[in-house]
């Protein structure tokens, strides 16, 4: 009995050879469209239309071409029962037993800048989808494929004619495959639709879908989660960001604290590198040099770089790598390295040595987090605010000094875990007090850190990412050494912690943007 095989792809990787092989070794009868019938046929091998095959022709500039029962049925029609096998003979319809579809690129031409409405319309395949559908929905006998990366394992399947449940095994993984990649391109689909919908009764007034659809391929399955015994794997399109250079497999913890140093970096300009543990930053300088930023970022806190990740938002030179290869550290994110750098690195087999690909300070899509029954979403916290939208509320007015110091201390402040104080001079961290459940013991930890390294707080910048509820946190940096303070403000006990201020010849601006991050 003749074998039938359609193939229509947009990606033709790997096409020609895998056509080959069922043509030469399985016997398979080759059916196509458009621009892979002429491939396959440029490349001798015999291939027929499919509006030869149906007797209809392409019609509405491709648009309709195999939307046709010849083709439906010859995917849908059950082998096991008689009545759909004498309607296929009747209706003169061939049973196709492989389909090789793979979809319009329509998620790549949406990621294009300024892709026209009308050009994403046109790359929504419809035809694709409905064989790719119709062919798994009829898996045992249909095998279907939608990824080159699947090619040898059908040829692997098919040179095994006697392991017929071997091949339905696969038939069945390759049909799951197929409705999880057009769940995906329907997803894409209308997301891209609802962005460009402004209709509030149709869009969601806050600017978030109405229905989540989230769809991501598998990139790497990870050895476990934060902890031995939880499983986890990564998705998505973080390795299209970064390039891992040398080192060990990165683990769940490593893309979480990468992911965090990436967007701390990109909230500065000046040259500027962060240490980071924990996702918390420890040390975070600007300078005109990396390395002098070093001396200062490491001078905040010399023991929790142990194992930490270091970032960096200019080129690694060999000066600094020799400085940093002294430490134990699990990570190193650079835009760029020279050639002696990586040398010195090398040296360290374990250390992950990654470039920031597509630029520092990426940003994501939505911020996801599980919740109990489901999911919450938010956008991404990009708003920072500036000096010209502050407000100074104390009599004392702070000095072009103090304004500089806080503007720093402001960016590191915002990816710190609540509660978050810092402490700072110049473009440089003195103490960081993290995660703290009352704000004040926060301020106490940084000032304590900043102790441990012998560092001096007077005439240093208190930054606090959300409002202080008593002056009592307010008071803490003073007695510590503090000139001047930012925060959000907003608290019903502002008078109060304004009032400390200026009692104690304090400069306090309030930014009304609060950075809780939980």
């Amino acid at each position: 009995m003749e074998k039938l095989a359609l193939l229509s792809v947009s990606d033709k990787t790997g096409l020609v050879e895998f056509a080959t092989a069922l043509v030469k070794q399985h016997g398979f009868r080759l059916l196509s469209t458009g621009g892979t019938a002429k491939l396959l046929a440029d490349k001798g091998l015999p291939v027929t239309e499919v509006s030869q095959h149906t007797g209809f022709p392409e019609i509405m500039e491709g648009r309709v071409k195999t939307l046709h029962p010849k083709i439906h049925g010859g995917l849908l029609c059950r082998r096991d029962k008689a009545d759909h096998l004498a309607e296929a003979a009747k209706n003169n319809i061939a049973l196709i037993d492989l389909v090789v579809v793979n979809l319009y690129p329509f998620e790549a031409t949406v990621a294009k800048p300024n892709v026209h409405f009308e050009e994403a319309i046109e790359n929504i395949d419809i035809g694709g989808p409905s064989m790719l559908r119709s062919a798994a929905k009829n898996h045992e006998s249909v095998t279907v494929v939608c990824d080159p990366a699947d090619y040898n394992a059908v040829l692997d399947a098919f040179a095994k004619p006697a392991d017929a449940d071997g091949l339905l095994a696969l038939r069945r993984r390759l049909a799951l495959k197929v409705f999880q990649r057009t769940s995906a391109y329907d997803g894409a689909i209308s997301a891209y639709l609802e962005k460009q919908i402004a209709e509030p009764d149709i869009a969601s007034l806050s600017g978030l879908p109405e229905k989540l659809a989230l769809s991501y391929k598998k990139a790497q399955s990870l050895r476990y989660g934060e902890n031995p015994h939880q499983q986890a794997a990564l998705y998505g399109t973080f390795h299209d960001h970064f390039q891992q250079l040398q080192g060990k497999e990165l683990s769940y913890n490593n893309i979480l604290d990468i992911t965090s140093a990436t967007y701390l970096i990109g909230e500065f300009e000046r040259p500027t590198l962060a240490i980071l543990k924990h996702t918390n930053p420890c040390g975070v300088a600007s300078a005109d040099d990396l390395v002098t930023a070093w001396h200062r970022a490491f001078a905040t806190d010399k023991q929790a770089p142990f194992g930490g990740i270091i970032i960096v938002n200019r080129t690694l030179e060999a000066d600094l790598a020799k400085i940093i290869s002294e430490i134990f550290t699990e990570v190193i994110i650079a835009p760029r390295y020279t050639d002696e750098a990586i040398a010195i690195f090398a040296k360290k087999k374990n250390l992950r040595l990654m470039i920031a690909k597509g630029g520092l300070g990426a940003d994501s899509l939505l911020d996801v987090r599980s919740c109990v029954g489901g999911l919450l979403v938010q956008d991404r916290n990009n708003k920072l605010g500036n000096q010209t939208d502050f407000k100074v509320v104390t009599k004392r007015q702070p000095t072009a000094d103090e304004w500089a110091s806080m503007l720093f201390g402001w960016r590191v402040c915002k990816h710190v875990k609540s509660n978050a104080i810092v402490y700072c001079r110049g473009e440089q961290t003195l103490g960081i007090g993290a995660g703290q459940m009352a704000r004040v013991d926060s301020s106490r930890i940084a000032v304590w850190k900043a102790g441990e390294a012998k560092l001096d707080l007077k005439g240093s910048v208190c930054v606090s990412e959300a409002l202080f509820p008593f002056a009592d946190g307010l008071i803490a940096a003073a007695d510590a050494g503090a000139t001047s303070a930012i925060q959000p403000g907003g608290s019903v006990r502002d008078e109060e912690v304004i009032k400390a201020a200026d009692e104690r010849g304090m400069a306090m601006v309030f930014t009304g943007i609060r950075h809780f991050k939980h």
